[in-house]
């Protein structure tokens, strides 16, 4: 048969399951059946040589998975790339097929020593020669694909694996005369599955279902238009009837104990090259530097689960570990990506770790583009977090001014770097785009440094977790933050509290107030609610209609609301009716009386409004910004946009403490990921009345309100 394909096999002398290195193999240790598994094997053999040329290995006393040839390289034309072997438990086959090729008169190319790469199992050629599929993640390495493209002058596409039963491609995946495809979406991620859909049209390709995917349906040999398989159901029959092809059945449960069917158990060895092929591989590297106590932070353990989650791989390249424990460490990684879109979401993350460039990129400054309409930014604008952030500029290192999240970075031309929000953008504006020439330095204190008492951890606010609070716990973080509270007082610091109308609900009013009176709240931000209902509660005894002494509605009350709304415009403003005498406590009072700047920002929900609040939402945000500037502390309490909306203009650094009865708000605003921020779960009333009590025991009086 001198046109027939050819293959490669191993014959099954030495076949049995004798470890574990997949999911399959788990309970089937010596539970193989040597006879069984040959006259398994003997079927498959002679099917194939029905249609094909066969070739033979000779088996290799002490490594039973030689049977599996689709691992021992991969073929194209006369070049063979020998696989590197993940487990050491398959490592001893590598020199024995490295001979075969040889002695086939193969041009041979061998992978670099720690760069694993399974042969034909992890690599797939389109049946048309038109590009190389090559799976990633359990056991080939992405930076292994562009070697296959270099070596064999074609395209490689990335696919990445993330089920663990389907640790080689060939195993879910498997491309077929005519431009069709069988395959189990499951297997992939979200990008691969995506590269598929853009690659194989929606009338080629069919999904199987998972019995026939854990059946090793995919892990087939194609033949012209006949497929050899272990078993198919009848939907994926029926496909492949309606796609012209004919379905060859060999059972071949004895190797599926090990994790492999007809498709392990065969290498083609004469596919065909393509003189229109090129030498393409969208895989794009980094190399970052990490610094600091990357152990005794878990530094190094969150970027390497990040460049994993976010479908890349890694090599340590350099890892220099600090020899005390005040020492700090840094390593040096190469980080790869199936394409460039990849590896700059990955690099964004790492920056916001800490991460810099190691590869000279980032020393060149950062790619800036100018603005070219007012209040829209370039394409690939960079976007900011809360974190202190630096830029390369003609200054050097430059510390971003006015740093905030989700903003822009501008840098002038004197180097200044600034951030700034899209719709504040003018034309001709220097706007940082990409990844490049930005970092976000990070503390490199110690373990023990941090645990100190009154040493950095009181600094840094220690206790504050990013974490959110139970009630259980109230009370001692209750402690903690009048603590600190008392010592941003005495400093001549600067809190700004953000209050929702629950405060006033719950009770909470009269403690908020004492807490201005005493002086430890320099800014009061909130919306038109808060205030109206501070109010009337002050002016007619009533929130939200609301006897707050008796707990039972008053007569008429739904309209008090509005009557102190009418009552402050007739006046002209909230100081405007302190001053008439016609307000005479309460938190608005207070901050009047104290000299207290405040901000009403307005919603469409507002009745009245105050005319204090302020209605243009823009206007509402450059207040709040303005006043939130120097802060050294922010209490959210249980109002979830105004606390959200605050968060987001707040660099890191401030501490943060929200309170609110709704788990999920505290959560959110726990999240934003800063370490100097906690969130309570708990009454917000009750958690200013424990906040006053504990405030007035470290004064060493009695509580006033």
């Amino acid at each position: 048969m001198p046109d027939s394909p050819r293959f490669l096999m191993c014959p099954p002398d030495c076949y049995q399951v004798d470890y574990v290195i997949n999911v399959w193999m788990e309970g089937n240790v010596d539970r193989s059946s040597r006879e069984r598994a040959a006259e398994q094997w003997r079927g498959l053999h002679a099917v194939l040589q029905a249609h094909a040329e066969v070739e033979l290995v000779p088996p290799a006393q002490g490594w039973p998975d030689m049977v599996f040839t689709a691992n021992a390289g991969l073929v194209l034309g006369k070049t063979a790339i020998v696989s590197r072997f993940f487990h050491p438990e398959r490592q001893g086959e590598e020199p024995h097929f490295k001979d075969w090729f040889e002695q086939a008169g193969f041009t041979v190319h061998e992978l670099p020593e720690d760069l694993p790469f399974e042969g034909a199992g992890d690599a797939l050629l389109d049946r048309e020669g038109r590009w190389l599929w090559a799976g990633y993640g359990p056991r080939s390495e992405l930076d292994s694909h562009p070697f296959l493209a270099r070596w064999l002058g074609i395209e490689v596409l990335s696919l990445r694996l993330v089920d663990k039963r389907f640790y080689h491609l060939d195993t879910c995946f498997c491309p077929l005369a005519g431009g069709y495809l069988l395959y189990y979406p499951a297997a992939f991620d979200a990008y691969s599955n995506g590269l598929i859909e853009r690659r194989v049209p929606a009338a080629k390709r069919f999904a199987v279902p998972e019995p026939d995917a854990v059946s090793f349906v995919c892990n087939a040999v194609n033949v012209g238009r006949k497929l050899i398989v272990n078993q198919a159901g009848e939907a994926t029959r029926a496909w492949l009837g309606t796609a012209g092809f004919e379905v060859i059945e060999t059972p071949l449960t004895e190797f599926m104990k090990a994790g492999g069917a007809a498709k392990c158990l065969t290498l083609r060895l004469d596919e065909a090259e393509r003189a229109d092929t090129r030498a393409i591989a969208a895989v794009e590297s980094r190399e970052v530097r990490l610094e600091g106590h990357l152990l005794d932070s878990g530094l190094l353990d969150r970027a390497l689960d990040l460049i994993v989650d976010g479908a890349g791989s890694f090599q340590i390249l350099e890892f220099n570990l600090g020899k005390q424990r005040q020492s700090t460490s840094d390593a040096r990684l190469k980080v790869s990506a199936p394409s460039a879109e990849a590896l700059e979401r990955i690099m964004g993350q790492l920056i916001v770790l800490g991460a810099a460039g190691a590869d000279g990129v980032g020393e060149r400054g950062p790619r800036l583009e100018a603005v070219i309409q007012a209040g829209v930014a370039p394409a690939d604008f960079s976007v900011t977090t809360i974190y202190p952030t630096e830029v390369k500029t003609a200054r050097g290192w430059t510390r971003v001014e006015g740093q905030r999240m989700d903003g822009v970075i501008v840098v002038g031309s004197d180097g200044r770097a600034e951030c700034r929000l899209i719709r504040d953008l003018q034309v001709g504006e220097q706007v940082v785009t990409g990844v490049d020439g930005i970092r976000l330095p990070r503390k490199t204190e110690s373990r023990e440094a941090a645990a100190e008492p009154g040493g950095a951890a009181a600094d840094e606010f220690g206790f504050m977790g990013a974490g959110v609070s139970s009630e259980r716990r109230v009370e001692l973080v209750v402690e903690q933050i009048a603590w600190e509270l008392r010592r941003i007082r005495d400093q001549g610091g600067k809190v700004v509290v953000v209050a929702g109308p629950v405060v006033i609900h719950t009770g909470g009013g009269a403690h908020l107030a004492g807490l201005i009176r005493e002086g430890y709240v320099h800014v009061l931000l909130g919306g038109n609610a808060v205030a109206v209902h501070d109010m009337e509660q002050n002016i007619l005894g009533t929130s939200l209609g609301m006897d707050m002494q008796r707990g039972v509605s008053v007569h008429g009350g739904h309209r008090h609301h509005l009557k102190v709304i009418n009552t402050v415009r007739a006046h002209g403003g909230i100081a405007q009716t302190v001053a008439a005498g016609d307000l005479h406590g309460g938190v608005m009072y207070e901050c009047v009386r104290r000299g207290v700047p405040f901000s009403l920002a307005g919603s469409i929900r507002d009745d009245g409004p105050l005319p204090d609040t302020v209605m243009d939402l823009l206007q509402a945000q450059a207040d709040y910004a303005r006043l939130i500037r120097g802060a050294d502390m922010i209490l959210m309490l249980s109002s979830m946009l105004h606390s959200i909306g605050v968060g987001n203009m707040t660099p890191a650094g401030v501490k943060l403490v929200c309170v609110d009865i709704n788990p999920a708000v505290v959560t959110k605003l726990a999240d934003r990921g800063s370490v100097e921020s906690v969130g309570v779960v708990t009454d917000v009333g009750l958690f200013l009345s424990l906040l006053v009590a504990q405030l007035a025991r470290l004064n060493g009086v009695h509580a006033a309100v």
